[in-house]
């Protein structure tokens, strides 16, 4: 149990810094540059992000928070599930609601850099804030093994 709660831990921590990265220095790289240079640039970032090492992290976090929360025992159990609810609604629904459908919109050629990055990126914070709090959580749920 204490190695599938680290993992777990690892896995939160490697997505809150991912979405940290990209909301505190990744965007304002970006929107320093010509838009048209932003948008081929982020384009090629939504490209090349799309691997099985994103996968693992992106979709591991609450998978392994939920199981993490079935095989724990006592209050443990409760942190763990929590993270899970917490990663899940916080990172994967808004990934997959808002994030991706805007990315996809910009490879297109349907929206400007000017109506995706400042929308983006606050979604993408909450990602951060999101996938932070499961950290923590997940944390307390390893100090109540």
């Amino acid at each position: 149990m204490l190695i599938l709660a680290l993992v777990t831990l690892a896995l939160h921590g490697a997505l809150a810094g991912l979405f940290y990265t990209f909301s505190m220095s990744v965007m304002p790289g970006l929107n320093a540059i010509a838009p048209e240079q932003a948008e081929e640039a982020m384009r090629s970032i939504n490209r090349k992000i799309l691997n099985p090492w994103l996968y693992i992290v992106f979709l591991g976090s609450p998978i392994a928070a939920l199981v993490a929360g079935f095989l724990a025992g006592g209050s443990a159990a409760l942190w763990f599930f929590a993270a899970a609810a917490v990663s899940f609604a916080g990172s994967f629904l808004v990934t997959v609601g808002i994030n991706v459908p805007m990315n996809n919109a910009l490879d297109a050629g349907k929206m400007s850099w000017k109506d995706y990055s400042s929308r983006w990126t606050t979604w993408n914070t909450l990602r951060a804030v999101a996938s932070i709090a499961s950290l923590v959580l997940v944390g307390v749920g390893l100090a109540n093994l």
